[in-house]
């Protein structure tokens, strides 16, 4: 602005601003003081700046900072100070009705504004803070005159009342917690767990409320942060399904999982026997059985390029990899019964997931056994249907890809591929993406000599599937009774720890025990790394272990 324009803003403005000062200093020489820093600081500010649309708004902001600053500097506060007489020093300067002096009392009703509603702190903020007309109010958010003016009333008393209330913070406002791991059962949309929890609030908030229905506000004063930022992060999650909402009180709608070293003891030593017991039979009556054998279970897995004139192999570790956990995860016993439906607990999400979310948090200091196994990199079992096969895969510390929001897209897209392979319908680019995820081994061009050698395992009929489960239904019904046992004992401990209003949701996850139960395929594993019956894979195997393709 120009010096010109400047000085005629500030020439209309001293006598009101000093009328200002007179009314809110002690004395008249800390009137004049304090007129005079306001008069320069904005004087200042017009003439470097371009963009002030309302000098007389942009004055009156300088004097009530201008202000504090002075009240600071007093080093005083007053303890009971009347909330109009606080609300007028951030309203109309021609109020009479002023405090003394003291910084304090507007820190408090600043507070206390955040914990209004978000229509009211609108209301209060244009209305105290802009020193707009409430009719203008009304007319910018499309509700009556009169509605205005009630919710100011309304506000006022509100804040009173939180002005004389003292505010405590639990300790997550100190000791905040975080998920020690997440994921979802389900389709996962098209948005992450990451993007959901994605800040530590976030987290704490959903934690907040793991047992208890709580406001805004309530939520708010657990974790020591203003509602104006716990309030978006609500709607949020209460949007995607990971909050419910109820006359106005927010709970959560996931299991967040808080174990003590007792219950992860038992569930280790519940999985370890179990392991034990089954996973060895199974691995001793697929060998002794010849069923690897049959010629409808291929495997072409081999460490060694491909050549033109290789002939196929198959790597019976690596196939071993594949089909226990597959045999323990879907074969079951004939009183297998689903009780709970996964349509009638799982959630589904405005973004196209349609899932059961949970999450860990593992108490610091947690002493747990030496040879406790740890779920590490683990994701799955995971099953993708297209063209009446199924991709079956889970992923863990010995396999080597990404499992990431692409996954179901890629998956279909690998069986698409398998069967159009068989026709010889793929191009190079198509096989290059085939290679470069560890399915495929190509030699030579596809435009001339060419060979290709799928590297999965692939049962090729529905015979040789309805064998192999046969073999693991055999070997659960016979130690049924002993499992039987083991899972009674852990099922009364785990939901014991659950929320009544998610023990439905824990139900059915604890009905696929010993079934579908990453645990239990985990277990499995390690069982029979542990005596030397399986071997770690080598590196070039990592990419395509345990991935079936399997006859729907």
């Amino acid at each position: 602005m120009n010096r010109q324009d400047a000085e005629k803003i500030i020439t209309e403005y001293l006598k009101p601003v000093f009328g200002f000062a007179l009314k809110r200093c002690k004395s008249v020489h800390d009137a004049e003081d304090l007129s005079q820093e306001i008069v320069a600081r904005a004087f200042r500010a017009l003439l470097l700046r371009e963009d002030i649309a309302d000098p007389g708004k942009f004055i009156w902001t300088v004097a009530h900072n201008a202000l504090s600053n002075y009240y600071r500097d007093a080093a005083k506060s007053t303890v009971g100070i009347p909330l109009d007489a606080v609300s007028e020093t951030v309203a109309d300067p021609d109020s009479e009705r002023l405090p003394d002096d003291g910084e304090e009392p507007i820190r408090c009703l600043r507070s206390e504004i955040a914990y209004l509603s978000k229509l009211q702190r609108r209301i209060v903020i244009a209305y105290y803070f802009e020193n707009r007309k409430q009719a203008e109010i009304a007319e910018e958010l499309g509700i009556p005159l009169g509605t205005v003016k009630w919710h100011l009333f309304e506000a006022k008393r509100e804040l009173k009342r939180g002005m004389t209330t003292m505010r405590e913070a639990s300790e997550l406002k100190f000791n905040p917690i975080q998920f020690d791991s997440f994921g979802i059962c389900g389709s996962p949309g098209t948005k992450s767990p990451d993007e959901f929890f994605r800040s530590v609030l976030s987290q704490n908030i959903c934690y907040c409320v793991r047992n208890t229905a709580k406001t805004v506000n309530e939520i708010a004063d657990d974790l020591g942060v203003s509602p104006v930022y716990v309030e978006p992060e609500v709607e949020f999650l209460e949007e995607y399904g990971f909050l419910q909402e109820k006359k106005g009180k927010y709970i959560v709608n996931f299991i967040i999982s808080e174990p003590t070293a007792e219950l992860l003891t038992l569930q280790d030593r519940m999985y370890k026997r179990a392991a034990e017991l089954f996973a060895n039979d199974l691995y001793d009556e697929l060998i002794s059985s010849g069923v690897l054998d049959a010629p409808d279970i291929w495997c072409n897995q081999t460490d060694e390029p491909l050549t033109l004139t290789s002939a196929a192999k198959r790597d019976e570790n690596f196939l071993l990899w594949s089909l226990i956990p597959y045999i323990a995860a879907c074969s079951e016993d004939d009183t297998a019964k689903e009780e709970i439906t996964f349509e009638e607990v799982a959630t589904v999400r405005p973004e196209g997931g349609h899932n059961i979310c949970h999450a860990t948090v593992i108490p610091d200091r947690m002493t747990l056994p030496e040879d406790y196994v740890y779920m590490n990199g683990w994701c799955g079992p995971m099953w993708n249907e297209n063209g009446g096969c199924i991709l079956w895969q889970l992923n863990s510390r010995w396999s080597d890809r990404q499992v990431d929001l692409r996954y179901s897209e890629d998956a279909r897209r690998i069986l698409s591929l398998y069967q159009r392979e068989e026709e010889g319908l793929l191009t190079k680019d198509e096989y290059a993406w085939l290679a470069e995820r560890g399915y495929v081994k190509t030699c030579g061009d596809p435009d001339g000599y060419f060979k290709s050698s799928w590297q999965i395992v692939v049962l090729s009929s529905r015979e040789v599937q309805s064998k192999l489960f046969a073999i693991g239904k055999r070997i659960k019904e016979k130690h049924k009774a002993t499992l039987d046992a083991l899972k009674a004992d852990y099922t009364e401990a785990v939901l014991a720890s659950v929320p009544a209003h998610l023990k439905r949701v824990k139900q059915y996850e604890l009905q696929f025990i010993f079934r579908s139960d990453g645990w239990f395929l985990l277990h499995c594993i390690v069982a029979l790394l542990k005596n030397g019956k399986l071997k770690e894979p080598i590196e070039g195997q990592r990419k395509a272990l345990t991935t079936l393709i399997v006859p729907n």
